[in-house]
């Protein structure tokens, strides 16, 4: 509820769904099993080595517990059966790479033979083969998309990569890319400015790199859709931290084979299990190290749950973890199945049983209930203090012709867990560092238009390679295989190596000014909205400050009111006592005073949904603007992919949910209101943009009109200027820039016109504009700025969450652009608004994210 603290009934955990998660006593701490099967632990004192673990200030936190059992991590030794004799996978077959007693052992090693890269024509889209008996998502993707049409042939253009300006050696993450706008030279003129620095700005200091755990439900899932965010992040260096856990063991039917292999293959779950980690561990050696032979030291820890975890570290970059929970798998898409996440989530099985794989050093089998696992989860949070969350998307809703899941139940019920893991974790840890979460589409992905370059979409698709075992080179040595030959037929999957959408936390107009020319910033940290303020133009910074109430979703639009007021709009998840409790609803707080600190309470505009239910809680986040009478609306696109919106009333009370049409739409809407006061809508589609106006301020918006711009990838921008809107969008297979003025006519009808392209950027992502910057993610970790005709394109370090977003202060003379690094520290810089100008250095805000208790 609005203004409570912190605690498990204000994080939606009560009842039997709020387990403990600070760190218990020594009678809660789990002990490690004995007996058949387990060896003496190889520490005495920590659950991974110290020798493999770094210290605090590299991203783990104190490692003196492993998930907060306080017992000692071991290496496992286990036949297939579980009867405790070395196994061939785990106990060094030629060729393996593992460790016993801290030591990596080696077999002979074959040199890595990466997959020659094929081709496709241009149009061209690849699909899965249907297979209604396995999970993996070769026969995800055939229950997903089951006419989806198989490619003959793939082929991937390769394209080099050209040297921008003065080629620097930089951070090969995902970074902050910042244009001057050329093509608008001309259409609006930049008032005077101060004068520019003399010199490109560089960081003030090196970013903190962050911690980033990533909650997946399957393996594959993270290298489909959170690629690649992923090897940005494993690519940029020692000292990023990333941890990815894994909820099931993805073991489907147990036949490691494609479609010309089936019907001779011999189903094995746990050696199947054990393929797909081997894929796993391969992609991930490939990614952090160039081989993917790579060698991992494996090991099983106790979790809060009461089973075992087997976590996986990378020894040539010890940063690198890969947890494995290894519950069962629901082994459909949309039917439903008792023993699954959904069925453990729905209390339709009171426990959801492990299936371990056949090498793992896991070696007994365990249960969990729904508090059990989230008890767990809350415990990997708790060992790993991660600065940045990625996780699947919790409500990717139900398609409108079939009424299935446009998603694998596994992947957003897995998502929900997390929620209330996470819920849970900043309730109870106390110390910790503050958090963002970013969410990830999934299946979605396959039929939205591609947002990745042919080379950033072509190094994707050779990591699925690998993860695949194309090449059928038996370089790991196991007799499970060393990939997932499910996938191998159609490793690019539905298209999804093209692509990557986040699912929320999509917009760029988070940062507000006011009119004594300050900066107010506003982000979601541990599940609250985070404030930071910058007082007058050269004031100092303060925040984070956490705004009271939890539950909030990332994403938060801001809208300036008549009075100087800022309001802040966003969604709240409700977990609910009881399963159908689950809600996602539009909240909105607005300042108490003009410059203040203190905002009221959150107040709730609900959902034009039905029940989660329904179309699981599938809204997108809301579009607000003020017209010229300045009321407000705030307008979502609901589960039917249709928009909907409340609009304020006259005396400042709010009207009911309206169906505004359109149809197909896809991702968040964007609002802003042109020279005359008339508020402007816009939704991107597979095919076009939809846009509404208001024939007249007050009035109620017009019908859905088509703009005729052509397809577009997500998300869209819109900014007030020119005396309409000007939109902003990414070219669908380049990620390059265009942008499009819109207008309404004499009889309120929307008109767009102008289109531009401006080239350049790659990339994905919003597109934030400030005055002549531009500001948005670019391609492959290339990042740079410019700023005026013939500069070289600046650099910049960082590596961050969600979208940047701009604001202009100073009457219009000065950009102010700022972001939320991996760190979740808010980073901010400014440019006069003239197209010769520099940025200034960035500067980190706030204190360091360390875990320490912040005032």
């Amino acid at each position: 509820m609005p203004g409570q603290a912190p605690g498990r009934e204000a994080a939606g955990l009560p009842g039997r769904f709020a387990p403990t998660v600070g760190r218990p006593d020594a009678q809660s701490l789990a002990t490690a099993p004995s007996g058949p099967g387990h060896q003496q632990d190889i520490s005495s004192t920590t659950d991974i080595p110290s020798q493999w673990v770094p210290s605090p200030e590299h991203g783990y936190g104190a490692p003196d517990d492993a998930f907060g059992s306080g017992a000692a991590a071991h290496t496992g030794d286990a036949t297939a059966d579980g009867e405790g004799a070395a196994p061939a996978e785990a106990g060094g077959r030629p060729g393996i790479p593992v460790q016993r007693d801290g030591r990596a052992v080696h077999g002979p090693r074959r040199p890595a033979t990466p997959a020659a890269a094929a081709t496709t024509a241009p149009g061209a889209s690849t699909a899965a083969t249907p297979d209604a008996h396995a999970h993996a998502h070769a026969h995800e993707q055939a229950e997903a998309h089951a006419h989806a049409q198989a490619a003959t042939t793939r082929r991937v253009a390769r394209r080099a990569v050209k040297a921008i300006g003065f080629c620097a050696a930089v951070t090969a993450g995902t970074m902050l890319l910042l244009r001057g706008n050329e093509a608008l030279t001309g259409l609006a003129t930049a008032p005077a400015a101060p004068s520019a620095a003399k010199a490109p700005a560089v960081p003030a200091a090196a970013p903190d790199p962050g911690r980033v755990v990533q909650i997946v439900a399957h393996p594959d899932d993270d290298l489909y859709f959170m690629n690649p965010e992923l090897r940005h992040s494993l690519s940029a260096g020692t000292g990023h931290s990333i941890t990815s856990v894994y909820l099931t063991s993805g073991e489907a039917d147990g036949v490691n084979a494609g479609a010309a292999g089936r019907a001779s293959a011999r189903p094995d779950k746990r050696a199947y299990a054990e393929a797909r980690q081997n894929g796993i561990r391969a992609a991930y050696a490939k990614m952090a190290t160039g081989d993917r032979t790579s060698a991992w030291r494996r090991t099983s820890v106790p979790t809060r749950g009461g089973g075992r975890a087997e976590v996986d570290v990378l020894v040539a970059r010890p940063e690198v973890h890969l947890v494995w929970l290894q519950l069962r798998e629901a082994g459909t898409v949309h039917a439903e199945a008792p023993d699954s996440l959904r069925g453990l989530w729905d209390g339709k099985a009171p426990r959801l049983e492990s299936v371990l794989a056949s090498g793992s050093p896991v070696t007994e089998p365990y249960a969990y209930s729904r508090d059990d696992l989230v008890r767990t989860l809350a415990g990997i949070l708790d060992r790993y203090r991660p600065t940045t969350v990625r996780i699947q998307d919790p409500t990717p809703g139900r398609t409108p012709a079939t009424g299935r899941f446009t998603d694998h139940q596994d992947h957003f019920y897995g998502a929900r867990f997390a929620q209330a893991a996470l819920a849970a974790y900043a309730a109870e840890v106390k110390g910790r560092p503050h958090f963002a979460v970013q969410n990830y589409l999934g299946y979605s992905n396959g039929s939205l238009p591609g947002t990745l370059d042919p080379q950033t979409s072509a190094d994707k698709l050779d990591i699925m390679d690998v993860y695949a075992w194309v090449d059928r080179e038996n370089h790991c040595g196991s007799s499970a295989g060393c990939g997932d030959l499910k996938v191998a037929d159609h490793p690019a999957g539905n298209n999804w190596t093209s692509t990557i959408n986040h699912a929320r936390g999509s917009g760029t107009s988070w940062l507000a000014s006011d009119r004594q020319h300050g900066l107010w910033a506003f982000q979601v940290l541990d599940g609250q909205v985070a404030l930071w303020h910058r007082a007058g133009p050269i004031g100092p910074w303060s925040g984070p400050h956490l705004l009271p109430g939890t539950g909030m979703d990332p994403g938060v639009s801001t809208v300036t009111l008549p009075d100087g007021r800022i309001a802040a709009f966003a969604t709240r998840t409700t977990l609910g006592e009881q399963p159908s409790d689950y809600r996602r609803e539009v909240v909105y707080a607005v300042q108490r005073a003009p410059g203040a600190r203190e905002f009221g309470a959150w107040q709730s505009l609900g959902t034009p949904e039905a029940s989660d239910a329904d179309r699981t809680s599938d809204i997108s986040a809301p579009a607000v603007s003020a017209d010229g009478t300045g009321r407000l609306a705030a307008y979502v696109r609901d589960g039917g992919h249709t928009l909907r919106g409340r609009e304020q009333r006259a005396d400042g009370t709010w009207g009911p949910w309206e169906a505004h049409g359109g149809a197909g739409l896809l991702g968040t809407p964007v609002a802003a209101a042109d020279a005359a006061g008339r508020r402007m809508v816009f939704a991107a589609t597979a095919a076009s943009v939809t846009a509404w106006a208001q024939p007249a301020p007050g009035a109620p918006l017009g019908p859905a009109t088509p703009t005729g711009l052509p397809q577009t990838a997500l998300p869209l921008t819109a900014d007030a200027r020119e005396g309409g809107v000007r939109l902003w969008l990414r070219k669908p297979g380049s990620g390059d820039v265009r942008t499009a003025l819109a207008t309404t006519t004499p009889d309120g009808t929307p008109a767009v016109r102008g289109l531009t392209d401006l080239g350049g950027l790659q990339g994905f992502g919003a597109v934030a504009a400030g005055g002549h910057v531009l500001a948005a993610r670019s391609a492959g970790g290339h990042l740079g700025a410019e700023l005026g005709e013939g500069r070289p394109w600046e650099r910049s370090p960082l590596l961050f969450v969600g979208d940047p977003s701009a604001a202009v202060t100073g009457n219009g003379t000065t950009v102010n652009l700022a972001v939320m690094g991996l760190d979740a520290r808010l980073y901010a810089t400014s440019s006069p608004d003239t197209p010769k100008a520099y940025l200034t250095p960035w500067q980190p805000i706030g204190p360091s994210n360390t875990g320490q208790a912040q005032p």
